[in-house]
């Protein structure tokens, strides 16, 4: 693995840091919008050519209903497979076993839903992508914020929308909204800005499960400006504590106590799982044990789209993890902690691991997208010619994951 630059010290500084000026708001604006302009161009592109070359199979529940929305299937296909439940929860409401998906993205699909037309696959689209896009621009400005190197941010940029995955941010599903609460609640956090981090990680446990989980770097980070404060400003600080802690666990508990009251099972979010067919078990199995699952299919089951998509899982979880894992001791090795970091390698950890208790790598390649400290590890290889291997295997395998996933086939 090739080894990455080092973050520096917190009192070392940053130079090149920018500041807020109107001028470089502005041109880090244009930066962020050129780069989802192609990004957004190759994929609808990769759709469709996919079209003409990969035969259409249409393998989920629901596929019938996506002509309803009159939209060209180029753009309808970004809500195959959970993305048409998300729009008919958000049409309907919950039906059986739908509880499984959170229910914030339905909730907005649904109040947005009059200002499109009450088309509610377009409005998910809009939704997505306009998120993902404002997630882009704070991301960017937070890296900056937790002193990154000059080439730090555009580099980690390009790295996560090569990833092959990520053309899920822009696809009728929550990534592209929980990316956006997931960086606005870090990005406050670093302002200082209590009420918003508040705000935004309650808005955050309502979108995902792993959601509440950013109670993680919201802790490190404030023990980490505890431990700098002075005596006597830390009785003031700790008033800040328990509610930017408690708004995840809120909003997690709200839902829970929606599912109580409709179905009488707090976590049938949970319990609900097994009902979608995805070998999902609702005893917790450690990941070990996932591994030797994986090493009994690779060597007894068929050679098939699905045996291919075993192994890009079981890659995937892999890389990501090895990764992480040089990240958390490449962190650790710095004399001053830098905290921000730690906090987002623990719940990119979390949101890698939480997933497989399940006792599967299913859907490994698209969790594993809000590992964020991947794309800041690789950004930080210092050998160029690793770092273009890297960006051209996500590509390749980007143009293919994204091709069969809109003709209908599960990718993840």
């Amino acid at each position: 693995m090739a080894k990455a630059s080092g973050w520096g010290s917190e009192d070392r500084g940053f130079k090149s840091r920018y500041p807020d000026t109107c001028y470089n708001l502005f041109m880090s604006f244009l930066l962020i919008l050129l780069f989802f302009l192609i990004w957004r161009g190759f994929d609808f592109l990769i759709i469709f050519f996919s079209q003409k070359i990969i035969p259409y199979l249409g393998f989920f529940p629901y596929r019938d209903q996506l002509p309803g929305f009159h939209l060209p299937s180029w753009i309808s296909a970004l809500a195959n497979f959970d993305g048409l439940h998300y729009v008919l929860i958000a049409k309907d409401g919950y039906s059986q076993y739908e509880q499984a998906f959170f229910p914030l993205y339905p909730l907005l699909i649904k109040f947005l839903a009059p200002l499109f037309s009450n088309n509610q696959l377009f409005t998910g689209l809009i939704i997505s992508n306009v998120s993902f896009f404002l997630g882009l621009i704070l991301f960017y400005k937070y890296l900056y914020l937790i002193r990154a190197t000059k080439m730090v941010a555009p580099t980690t940029i390009l790295f996560l929308l090569a990833f092959p995955t990520s053309f899920f941010f822009g696809a009728v599903y929550t990534e592209g909204l929980f990316f956006l609460l997931v960086i606005s609640t870090l990005y406050f956090l670093k302002k200082e800005k209590y009420l918003l981090v508040v705000i935004f990680a309650f808005l955050t446990a309502t979108t995902r499960i792993v959601g509440v989980f950013i109670i993680v770097p919201i802790a490190i980070h404030l023990y980490g400006k505890y431990q700098k404060l002075k005596n006597n400003n830390k009785n003031r600080a700790t008033k800040m504590v328990a509610p930017t802690l408690l708004a995840p666990l809120f909003g997690l508990g709200l839902y829970c106590f929606y599912l109580f009251k409709t179905t009488g099972d707090p976590f049938f979010f949970f319990s609900s799982q097994p009902a979608f067919g995805a070998s999902r078990s609702t005893h917790l199995i450690s990941f070990f044990q996932v591994y030797w699952r994986y090493f009994k299919i690779f060597f007894t089951a068929t050679r098939n789209f699905q045996y291919f998509i075993s192994i890009i899982e079981f890659s995937f979880f892999s890389f990501v993890l090895i990764i992480l894992i040089l990240d958390l001791f490449k962190n650790y090795k710095l004399k001053i902690r830098n905290y921000d970091l730690l906090g987002l390698n623990l719940f990119s950890l979390i949101n890698l691991i939480l997933p497989t208790l399940t006792g599967t790598f299913l859907s490994i390649p698209r969790f594993s997208l809000m590992s964020l400290s991947v794309f800041i590890y690789l950004s930080q290889i210092k050998n160029n010619l690793v770092k273009y291997l890297i960006l051209i295997i996500f590509l390749i395998l980007h143009i293919l994951l994204l091709g069969y996933f809109t003709q209908g086939y599960f990718i993840s």
